[in-house]
C-alpha cells in the first residue's frame, strides 16, 4: 500500500525482498526500516521496539563476553538501514492519536560505547543481557535488551523520544 501511495506522488519506491534481514522498503534509494508500536501500556515519551532484529542461533550462553559479540552483530546490522521510522498508536477509541517518529541511526550506533550487563542470575538460557546507552550526564538514552528466550531477539527499550524526531502526528475522534 505504501509503495502505491508513494508512486501516486511520483516517488520511486520498492519493497525489500522477502526474508531481507534489514530494511523494509527503499524510497528514492534510501533504505528505510518500518516499525510499529501499539502496546497497551505505551508511554508517550519512551519508545519500545519489541523485535528490532533476530539474534540467530550463534554462540550465546552464560559468558558475559557473549554480549560483546551480540552487540557487534547489532552494530553490523545497522549498516542495513539509512533511516528507521516507527508508527506509534498512543491512544484508541474514541480519541485516536498516532505519531510517526524517526530514530536516528547515529543514536543507535552510540551503543558501541554502552555499558553491557548479563543477567547471570536469570534462569533463562542463554542468559539475557542489557546494553545501557547513556549521555555525558549519565542520563539513560535507551537500553538494548538481548532476549535469550525462544525467539532470541533484540529489543530496544526505554528509548527517550527527546532524542528522536517526531515527523507528524494525527489526532481524531470517531464516535
Amino acid at each position: 500500500m505504501l509503495v502505491r501511495i508513494l508512486e501516486m506522488h511520483g516517488v520511486k519506491s520498492d519493497l525489500a525482498p522477502r526474508g531481507n534481514p534489514g530494511h523494509d522498503i527503499t524510497i528514492n534509494n534510501t533504505k528505510v526500516s518500518l516499525k510499529t508500536q501499539a502496546d497497551r501500556n505505551i508511554k508517550e515519551d519512551y519508545l519500545w521496539i519489541s523485535k528490532f532484529m533476530e539474534l540467530g542461533k550463534g554462540d550465546w550462553g552464560d559468558n558475559p563476553i557473549d554480549l560483546e559479540l551480540l552487540l557487534n552483530q547489532f552494530l553490523t546490522h545497522l549498516q542495513n538501514y539509512d533511516r528507521i521510522l516507527i508508527l506509534r498508536s498512543l491512544s484508541k477509541k474514541p480519541d485516536w492519536h498516532y505519531e510517526l517518529v524517526e530514530i536516528p541511526i547515529e543514536l543507535l550506533r552510540e551503543a558501541e560505547n554502552g555499558e553491557l550487563e548479563m543477567k547471570t542470575d536469570s534462569i533463562q538460557y542463554p542468559k539475557p543481557g542489557y546494553c545501557y546507552v547513556k549521555g555525558p550526564d549519565k542520563e539513560l538514552k535507551y537500553q538494548l535488551y538481548f532476549d535469550g528466550g525462544s525467539e532470541r531477539k533484540l529489543q530496544i527499550k526505554k528509548l527517550d523520544k527527546k532524542f528522536c524526531r517526531v515527523h507528524c502526528e494525527w489526532k481524531f475522534t470517531i464516535d
